[in-house]
């Protein structure tokens, strides 16, 4: 990768892991804000926040792996299928803006399962910023039982992959909806001929995130190569 100019933000306590301080670097250069780049700096360990490029650039842990599927070979584990059996009835459309009733369905979201993070009390202007990029084409995966939408997965749609970025469901649902979305946002790559899925990144001693690495084939960015 070419060089880059880069800022670093000051420390401060580690949103993933007790005890820990974070930091990031942030790409600074205007010239990296479009599709095609962007997707260059996904293959070295950025993502976004809005419009932001990070990566995290902490002194003293390097927990923080990208993870990215392969996405024409995935192949999905007996839990996975599982899953995909018990949500047949369900379908998903991609759409370049959100349901108007989306709102509802994120405050519902954080306030049972996130009530003690950063995004509570949920705020709808402070989602879309967080969600939106005016530099992308950012989409959102919604996903209807019957014309019920029980939950919507952002996705950036880059020229050969795409990013999950966030992804918020009915919080009473039985079925395993964080799974749902992933699988849906695979088979919609795979339809879109797109060959990774970035999942973000994977803290092996962070219990939320373990999910990830059940997704197979996958690779991990470890001291700047991709690893299977």
């Amino acid at each position: 990768m070419q060089s880059i100019q880069i800022g670093l933000t000051k420390e401060h306590p580690c949103s993933y892991l007790d005890g820990q301080k974070e930091r990031v670097a942030v790409a600074i250069d205007p010239k990296m804000q479009t599709a095609e780049n962007y997707e260059i700096l996904l293959a070295n360990g950025f993502r976004r926040s809005g419009a932001t490029i990070y990566k995290p650039y902490c002194k003293h842990c390097s927990q923080c792996q990208a993870l990215r599927v392969d996405v024409m070979n995935f192949i999905p584990s007996r839990s996975q299928r599982r899953v995909i059996n018990k949500s047949r009835h369900l379908r998903f459309e991609l759409k370049d803006r959100l349901d108007s009733e989306w709102f509802s369905l994120y405050a519902d979201y954080i306030a049972k399962r996130h009530n003690t993070g950063s995004m509570y009390p949920p705020d709808k202007k402070e989602f879309e910023h967080f969600a939106s990029c005016p530099w992308l084409q950012v989409n959102y995966l919604h996903i209807y039982d019957e014309d019920k939408l029980i939950a919507i997965a952002v996705m950036d749609v880059l020229p050969d992959c795409a990013s999950a970025f966030y992804t918020f469901f009915d919080p009473e649902n039985s079925l395993s909806l964080g799974t749902v979305a992933a699988i849906f946002q695979i088979e919609y790559c795979k339809l879109a001929q797109k060959q990774w899925l970035y999942l973000g990144y994977q803290i092996d001693s962070c219990p939320a995130m373990n999910y990830k690495v059940r997704f197979h084939p996958h690779q991990r960015l470890v001291n700047q190569l991709w690893r299977g």
